[in-house]
């Protein structure tokens, strides 16, 4: 039996892992509605890393770029839970949990899969994650201004594709 030759892992990405692994875990749960996918969003992230030859630690701010990888992440799994009609999302957060339960969970996630990557990225960082504008604007290195429109206009979105789950308000 031929044994396969050990990965070698850079320190800074093994320092990084640590540091900020529960990080993209809980924020890949908050999207993806689900402990598995959030797992696999988390070895996503870091193989991505790891493929690129850089470390968290070398980047001028990891936790902000891990953030919005595992945001990234998180989004194309739910695509592709859309496109192979798989919508299927189990463990629903407490925040989600109303009389519809599940159902908006999915509706969102749904929702979520179909706006642009900015869009649905400022979204999640906004309301899913707590960031203010001025911070969103800060990690993304765009204006305030830009900030606010993206997250008036996404919600409007949203509040269309939720409005059955909103009792029909807006």
């Amino acid at each position: 039996m031929v044994e396969e030759p050990a990965i070698a892992i850079p320190d800074e990405l093994e320092r990084s892992f640590r540091d900020h692994h529960g990080l993209v875990f809980r924020t890949a749960c908050r999207i993806t509605g689900n402990a598995a996918d959030a797992e696999d969003v988390l070895q996503t992230v870091f193989l991505r890393l790891l493929r690129r030859g850089r470390s968290a630690e070398v980047l001028e701010n990891p936790e902000s770029y891990l953030r919005r990888a595992a945001i990234n992440a998180s989004l194309d799994v739910i695509r592709s839970r859309q496109a192979n009609a798989e919508v299927e999302l189990t463990e629903t957060p407490a925040a989600f949990a109303s009389s519809h339960g599940g159902d908006l969970r999915q509706a969102l996630a749904r929702a979520m899969g179909q706006l642009k990557p900015r869009a649905a990225e400022i979204f999640a960082l906004r309301f899913l994650e707590g960031f203010s504008n001025p911070e969103i604007a800060r990690m993304l290195r765009i204006s305030q201004v830009l900030v606010a429109v993206i997250v008036h206009r996404t919600r409007q979105q949203l509040c269309k594709e939720l409005r059955p789950f909103l009792g029909g308000r807006s």
